[in-house]
């Protein structure tokens, strides 16, 4: 494809806008459940099923929030009890986030409603263009990490 088409086909714009649709419905679909949490909310602990006790700055690249996003939502999800913050051995003022038994509860209550959401985005698309374009997904996401500079 040449390149001033490529640029011209918007993919990047088109990939932000299937995220942000993503998360809106998202959005609305966790409220109409009755779900707790907030998809924000389910992707840090999704980060801590995945890697029990991180540091914040972990999650933090992780799910690509910034530092404060990152605090407030495990404040939230601290004093609902679905993780927990101990302090590092090693270092007196830094604490390592763990996933509660209460939060491995609420994060499988909301994966039908992630996966239901995951079926409708998807849907008509035929198996192997979803591998491929998973494959292609992964691509530009290793060439894009390389020149990415998150502060942790």
């Amino acid at each position: 494809m040449e390149q001033l088409e490529l640029l011209k086909s918007r993919i990047g714009m088109k990939l932000v806008r299937i995220g942000k649709m993503t998360r809106a419905i998202a959005v609305q679909k966790f409220a109409q459940e009755g779900h707790p949490i907030t998809p924000e909310q389910m992707t840090v602990l999704a980060a801590l099923i995945d890697h029990d006790g991180m540091y914040q700055r972990q999650i933090s690249a992780i799910t690509l929030k910034d530092r404060p996003n990152i605090t407030r939502i495990i404040n939230i999800l601290e004093k609902m009890g679905l993780v927990t913050r101990k302090q590092d051995v090693n270092k007196r003022k830094i604490y390592k986030i763990f996933i509660t038994e209460d939060g491995r509860q609420v994060f499988n209550k909301v994966i039908p409603t992630a996966l239901e959401l995951w079926q409708k985005t998807i849907e008509g698309v035929p198996e192997e263009d979803l591998r491929i374009t998973l494959k292609v997904l992964q691509k530009f996401k290793e060439n894009l990490e390389e020149d990415l500079n998150i502060q942790i």
